[in-house]
């Protein structure tokens, strides 16, 4: 069992900084170990009698399992009883009653908790893990939170994706940090000092010298540590596996995205009525299938992703292979086309049969294996079967396996299909990135 000695320098430099601030922002990369920084630190808190009772908000998954079986592995930390308040409404009242000195919910359930205890808020102590879920501030999640914060004496986030969209997504953040003495009272008051916006008040820019104002603004109450700095990753190696449609397949793809309307060899018309729903049913039929209804029903436009796939396997017969999908309708055409491979649920025996390498080919969608799950024993191979928008579920994924703990190097392998909106998306992915990375680098710099 691991022991406090086993602690890195950076975790103490963070958790001493956490003890110091009261109210900041972690903004570590995936793999430095931000869970067990913060049990040491509440341990710590709740041991002195700074605080009472702490409060852990994360992903459902994450807030399930991921606290207190880091508590089991640390010696230091073997102490702390953590109670689980997730599930039926039953169940979280009977965890909350439940004596322990960590208390998990899933972020959804913020709302509820908020109401449950009305003007008898018990927690000193909030952790928000994976903060950027926080990002809006006019979600119900946010609101509820910002209700309880002047009785909340300690408060940090955690995430290593502070501003996956832009830096927009900071305010509502490091709102919650410091009531809005930093970025401004508000959102409205955020925008229009740091941000311009088009002609038709839709698209926000950052004004010349704002994200430096901005960076200098909030350093003070953040602590940035990218793993390129403080671990030693074996290398990622990022390719691309471009395909091509069949003739037809991409006649009907850029005639749909020419006219915003098709209609399939069955006689089904697909209308996409916005933008939005343009671009969502774009990247369906690069992917090889297009929604018909509302109903869930799907039309079969191409296999060239799956032959790709199917190529990829035969190529890697010695690899453990996690597979990203988008769609429902990807995920049934997987499964047909690889009826051996395993869908990750919710069953911690998936997790662990992956990681014990039982498993050659595990199918994720990134917005269920994003967070919290440690994969890295399982395998090195990361495949980008449909991609999507979020620059942070893109990374977190793809951190599944690249993280401390990995001994091989990991390959990150993006099916691409060629003169589709999917190079469109690669394209805005990277562009998210070095915003973020700005971000990062700059409040790296100001500590």
């Amino acid at each position: 069992m691991l022991s406090r000695d086993n602690l890195h320098d950076y975790q103490n430099r963070a958790i001493s900084f956490i003890k110091a601030k009261k109210r900041c922002a972690l903004f570590l990369d995936m793999g430095l170990g931000k869970t067990t920084t913060s049990l040491t630190t509440a341990s710590d808190l709740l041991d002195g009698f700074a605080v009472s009772k702490v409060l852990v908000i994360a992903p459902l998954r994450v807030a399930n399992s991921v606290w207190a079986q880091e508590c089991t592995q640390w010696q230091h930390l073997k102490h702390l009883k953590v109670s689980v308040c997730t599930g039926s409404e039953k169940s979280r009242i009977a965890a909350l009653l439940t004596p322990a000195d960590i208390y998990t919910i899933n972020r959804e359930n913020v709302p509820w908790l908020v109401k449950h205890y009305g003007k008898r808020w018990p927690f000193d102590c909030v952790i928000v893990d994976e903060s950027s879920s926080f990002k809006n501030a006019s979600s119900q999640r946010f609101k509820a939170l910002k209700r309880v914060l002047p009785d909340t004496e300690y408060l940090w986030l955690l995430t290593g994706t502070p501003s996956p969209n832009s830096l927009l997504d900071l305010w509502a953040q490091l709102y919650l940090v410091d009531f809005g003495e930093r970025l401004g009272r508000t959102i409205t008051g955020f925008k229009q000092r740091f941000f311009e916006s088009d002609y038709m008040g839709y698209n926000l820019t950052p004004r010349v010298g704002a994200p430096e104002k901005i960076h200098q603004l909030i350093s003070d109450k953040c602590l940035s540590m990218t793993a390129v700095d403080y671990l030693t990753l074996p290398e990622r190696i990022d390719l691309t596996e471009s395909v091509s449609l069949p003739a037809k397949a991409l006649k009907t793809y850029k005639d749909f995205e020419a006219q915003l309307f098709t209609e399939l060899a069955d006689g089904t018309e697909i209308e996409a009525m916005s933008a939005a729903v343009l671009a969502n049913k774009l990247l369906q039929m690069a992917n090889g299938a297009i929604y018909t209804d509302e109903s869930g029903n799907w039309s079969n436009i191409h296999d060239s992703k799956l032959d790709a796939l199917k190529e990829l396997v035969e190529s890697h017969p010695e690899e453990n292979l996690l597979i990203a999908y988008n769609y429902k309708s990807d995920l049934a055409r997987l499964t047909s086309a690889f009826p051996d491979a395993v869908v990750l649920d919710k069953e911690q025996t998936t997790i662990d049969d992956w990681n014990a390498g039982k498993t050659k080919m595990l199918f994720a969608h990134p917005a269920s294996a994003a967070h919290g799950l440690n994969l890295q024993s399982g395998g090195a191979v990361v495949i980008w079967f449909g991609l999507n928008w979020s620059l942070e579920l893109y990374q977190q994924f793809n951190g599944r396996l690249h993280r401390q703990g990995q001994t091989k190097p990991v390959r990150i392998v993006h099916i691409v299909a060629d003169g589709t909106i999917d190079e469109r998306v690669m394209t805005v992915i990277k562009s998210k990135d070095a915003t973020q990375q700005a971000l990062i680098s700059a409040l790296i710099c100001a500590r």
